[in-house]
């Protein structure tokens, strides 16, 4: 009895909640499936990841960072679940591979991908120009009609300086937006809604991706366009010494891990390790990842060895939620949730005020700087 009553008051201490749920009619929303079926394993932690989302990051205090990794926009995942979550507030600033913002482009420019198998015969698509991702499909003309727009339009005179990859892609977002208002079609491109709502994207790896392999060749013909990647690390690091100078929240949701997560990540050691400057981490850490932590690749990092490098606020580590699953899975999940737990917010347009924060931290490292 006494074993009961101690086993009892333990369980108590750690707030469980009893596994009970209502049975599943067909009738719940995404919803309210999430609330009530996702109780444990890797669906307990979409439901948290999901719940803190909305909860907390969502608060208007807290500036949303999403990185993106994998190929989700050839998947359209850019069309069905970004762009709404960008125009709806739910998210600040992103940073993506540059080969999601490639595909991305197909879209926008009315170029069909097709879904498929993944058991088909590699050696025949390569004869018949198919391109296959996985069990996507498209043809190869796809590729060169893509490249030819990015040629085209990065090959103007008013491309002919030096840009972050955040100015980049405002530029081309621009272009798409005054592309589908002209033929009358909507753009379905993340690349235009983040324009439209001044959300700047920033690519950690410019050179890895077709529209860095574009540049280069643009780079033989003459062209004087310089990406300033170093101007993207003070710029992102801004972005979140701006969000906490204030008594505001930082906030991260990384898709997948690689170079976005940590570009994404750093800049917290770049604010207080090499800037010297006062800080204590994110607040919020929220992971969709299939990566293992035990091989110790940054993909499978977790909030609390982010915690060691200073990436992560320690005193926040219960807010932090790493799910184990494929992001195509959780991701429109997490986007029907949002749309369905939470009004729209105001949006931030970090990007008209990149100039005025990058600024602001160039003047708090110089006044560190001349302290000693």
């Amino acid at each position: 009895m006494r074993r009961e009553r101690i086993g009892m008051s333990y369980l108590h201490q750690i707030g469980p909640r009893r596994i009970a749920p209502a049975r599943v009619t067909g009738g719940e929303t995404a919803a309210d499936l999430i609330d009530s079926a996702f109780l444990s394993y890797n669906g307990g932690r979409l439901r948290e990841l999901c719940q803190v989302f909305v909860r907390k990051m969502l608060e208007p205090d807290c500036t949303v960072g999403l990185a993106v990794a994998g190929a989700l926009t050839p998947a359209g995942l850019g069309m069905s679940c970004l762009i709404p979550l960008v125009h709806s507030g739910f998210v600040d600033w992103i940073v993506s591979t540059g080969a999601n913002l490639y595909h991305d482009a197909h879209h926008a420019l009315d170029l069909p991908l097709h879904q498929s198998g993944p058991g088909l015969d590699d050696l025949a698509l390569r004869e018949n120009q198919i391109i296959r991702i996985y069990d996507i499909v498209f043809d190869y003309q796809t590729l060169l009609d893509t490249d030819r727009f990015f040629r085209e339009l990065l090959g103007d005179d008013s491309f002919g300086r030096s840009m972050g990859t955040a100015e980049l892609h405002y530029e081309i977002g621009r272009y798409l937006v005054a592309r589908g208002e002209t033929i009358g079609k909507p753009s379905n491109s993340l690349l235009a809604a983040a324009y439209e709502s001044g959300t700047p994207i920033y690519t950690s790896s410019p050179g890895d991706s077709s529209i860095g392999m574009n540049l280069a060749a643009l780079k033989l013909q003459g062209s004087k366009l310089e990406i300033d990647t170093l101007r993207d690390v003070n710029e992102t690091a801004s972005i979140v010494h701006q969000a906490k100078r204030n008594g505001g929240k930082s906030g991260v949701l990384i898709l997948g891990g690689g170079s976005p997560k940590n570009f994404m990540l750093q800049t917290e050691p770049q604010i207080q390790e090499v800037l010297g400057l006062e800080e204590s981490g994110h607040d919020y850490f929220l992971q969709v990842t299939d990566a293992r932590p035990d091989t110790g690749g940054l993909s499978g990092a977790t909030a609390s060895e982010a915690m060691t490098w200073g990436k992560v606020d320690p005193e926040r580590l219960p807010d932090s939620v790493t799910c184990y699953t494929d992001s195509t899975i959780a991701l429109p999940l997490l986007t029907a949730y949002a749309l369905a737990r939470r009004e729209p917010r105001s949006l931030k347009r970090l990007y008209d005020k990149r100039e005025a924060n990058h600024q602001a931290l160039a003047q708090a490292y110089m006044k560190r700087h001349e302290k000693g």
